[in-house]
C-alpha cells in the first residue's frame, strides 16, 4: 500500500514538473512573439519598418498578420506623403502661374476704366474687372482650402485677447457696411481665448462679409459673450435669412443658400470658417429664419 502511494506521488510530481515546464515554455514563446510584435510596432511608429525574411516555424499566425498589416500601413503612409508633396507642388504652381496673368488683366481693366468709353463699353469693362476680382478670390480660397484639408497649413492656437482681432474686423468692414447704409457695430472687448489670430480673423471676417453682402437694409453687429469653457463671438444681421433645411448645407464646399443665388459668391467662405475653427477646437452654430436675418455663433476655447 505504501509503495502504491509512493508511485502515485512520483507520477503527480512528474506531471506537475511537466506542467510547469510547459507553462514556462509557452510563456517564453508568447513573450518572444509579443516582443517581436512590439518591435514591429515601434519601427512602424518611427517610420523605418521593413518586412524581413521570417522563419515560419517560429512565427505565429498573429505575428505574420501583424507584419503584413504594418507593411501595408507603411506603404500607405509613404504614398500619402508623396501625394501631399505632389499636391503642395501643384498648389504652389497654380498660385505662381496665375498671379501674373491675373495682375495684368486687372491692370488693363483699370486702364480701360479711365478711358472715355461709351456706356455699354464702360459696363463691359466693369464686368470684366469684377470677374477678375472674383477669379482672384476663388483661386486664393481654393489654395487655402487645399492647404487646410491636406494639413499643409498648420494653425497655431495660443492665448490671445480678442480685442486686436475685433478691431481689425471693425476697421476692415465698416467701409462696405457704410457703403450699403447699414448700421454696423463691433463690440470690442478685452477678453482672452485660445485661437490662431491670423486665421480666426479670416474665419470671422468671412462671416461678417457674408452678413454685409446679404443684408440690404438694417444692421450687422458683432458681440461677445463669455461662458465657463468658451468665448462666443456672435455675428448678427437683419438680412435675408436662411431656410432651416439649408442650415447644415451652407457649411459645405461650394454650397450656397437659395436666397443668395442672385448675389456674387462661390460658397467657400463659411466652409473655410468652419474648417479653421475646428482645427483650433472651436465650432460654429447658426440660428436663422428666412426673411428674418441670421445669427452665427463662433465658439473659441477659453484660456
Amino acid at each position: 500500500m505504501g509503495s502504491t502511494w509512493q508511485a502515485v506521488t512520483i507520477v503527480l510530481g512528474v506531471v506537475a514538473i511537466a506542467a510547469v515546464t510547459v507553462a514556462i515554455y509557452e510563456h517564453q514563446k508568447t513573450r518572444k512573439i509579443l516582443n517581436r510584435i512590439d518591435a514591429m510596432i515601434t519601427h512602424a511608429i518611427d517610420g523605418d519598418f521593413m518586412e524581413r525574411t521570417i522563419d515560419e516555424s517560429l512565427l505565429s499566425e498573429v505575428e505574420f498578420k501583424m507584419s503584413k498589416y504594418l507593411g501595408n500601413s507603411e506603404h500607405a503612409a509613404k504614398s500619402i506623403v508623396e501625394e501631399k508633396k505632389t499636391l503642395t507642388e501643384l498648389i504652389s504652381d497654380i498660385s505662381h502661374q496665375t498671379k501674373t496673368p491675373l495682375a495684368n488683366i486687372r491692370l488693363y481693366a483699370e486702364l480701360l476704366r479711365e478711358q472715355d468709353l461709351s456706356e455699354e463699353d464702360r459696363d463691359n469693362v466693369e464686368r470684366l474687372y469684377n470677374q477678375t476680382e472674383k477669379l482672384d478670390f476663388l483661386i486664393k480660397s481654393l489654395i487655402k482650402m487645399s492647404r487646410l484639408e491636406t494639413g499643409i497649413l498648420k494653425l497655431k492656437p495660443t492665448t490671445h485677447s480678442v480685442k486686436t482681432m475685433l478691431c481689425k474686423i471693425r476697421d476692415q468692414y465698416i467701409g462696405p457696411a457704410q457703403g450699403k447704409n447699414l448700421e454696423f457695430h463691433v463690440d470690442v472687448v478685452d477678453e482672452y481665448a485660445v485661437f490662431d489670430e491670423r486665421w480666426t480673423t479670416e474665419a470671422i471676417g468671412n462671416i461678417v462679409d457674408n452678413a454685409i453682402k446679404y443684408t440690404d437694409d438694417g444692421m450687422v453687429s458683432v458681440a461677445v459673450d463669455c461662458y465657463e469653457m468658451f468665448l462666443c463671438i456672435k455675428v448678427s444681421d437683419s438680412g435675408r435669412g436662411i431656410r432651416e433645411d439649408e442650415h447644415g448645407k451652407i457649411f459645405q464646399r461650394f454650397e450656397r443658400s437659395v436666397s443668395w443665388a442672385d448675389s456674387d459668391g462661390v460658397g467657400i467662405g463659411l466652409y473655410l470658417a468652419r474648417e479653421i475653427l475646428q482645427q483650433e477646437n472651436g465650432y460654429i452654430k447658426l440660428n436663422s429664419e428666412l426673411g428674418k436675418g441670421s445669427v452665427f455663433y463662433v465658439y473659441l476655447p477659453m484660456a
